[in-house]
């Protein structure tokens, strides 16, 4: 009968309509609120795998800052970035990607609660440790980095110039690996371009990172983590 009534009641049309126009403006507001939020300020992140062991597992979850606003804002291509070396954050490898395909991402992902994306997330979105900023000179030694920071006439280990304690897992060198594969351990000298950073796993073993995927643009590392908070006894900053 409601239904037969609303059918033929102008009024009643009215109001559902109007209705219908307030759930849609909340949804959106909701939508815009969430999108700030996440985008230009901060969002939470789960690891997915134990690339970052032994202080990192899988499982931990952890909240991020986001550095959107400070890439857009910087000065010039030499200036301050929004991160330091040993600090973990969040590499984006589809940064970059086409504008509008980014929006539409955030869209899908927004109403399938992160379900779904338009890219495979778990290739793309990667939590790794900075060792290398741009100008530094490095080379691996038995899986641990030495860096020559820009400007400077001496090499330090990557443990004494960085901000945050760590102790990476090391594994044994198979004897069948030589000093070409990315694995080894060893890496020839190289100089990080401008905008250039080098980031590692914890884990030191066959993991992707800059060993394999080369420096990655500065602009991509969209992230830092600023707090584990799950599980509650390991709460803290990582």
């Amino acid at each position: 009968m409601a239904n037969r009534w609303r059918q033929y009641s102008y009024a009643e049309q009215k109001n559902y309509l109007r209705r219908v126009r307030i759930i849609l403006s909340w949804i959106a507001v909701f939508f815009l609120i969430h999108t700030i939020i996440s985008g230009l300020i901060v969002s939470n992140r789960s690891l997915e795998n134990n690339t970052m062991k032994p202080g990192l597992l899988a499982g931990d979850r952890f909240v991020f800052s986001s550095f959107t606003i400070q890439h857009l804002f910087r000065e010039h291509p030499g200036g301050r970035l929004p991160f330091r070396r040993g600090q973990v954050v969040l590499v984006d490898r589809a940064a970059g990607k086409p504008l509008a395909k980014m929006l539409l991402d955030t869209v899908v992902r927004f109403f399938s609660l992160q379900r779904y994306s338009l890219f495979p997330r778990e290739d793309t979105l990667f939590i790794k440790r900075v060792i290398g900023l741009p100008g530094d000179t490095l080379s691996i030694n038995n899986y641990v980095v030495r860096v020559k920071p820009a400007g400077e006439n001496y090499e330090y280990t990557e443990f004494e110039l960085a901000e945050s304690d760590y102790v990476p897992e090391l594994p044994q060198v198979s004897p069948q690996w030589d000093e070409s594969i990315p694995f080894s351990g060893f890496m020839d000298t190289i100089t990080l371009k401008e905008e250039e950073c080098f980031v590692l796993s914890d884990d030191r073993s066959i993991t992707n990172d800059s060993r394999t995927w080369g420096p990655v643009p500065a602009n991509s590392i969209t992230g830092r983590a600023l707090v584990r908070y799950w599980p509650l006894n390991r709460l803290g900053q990582p």
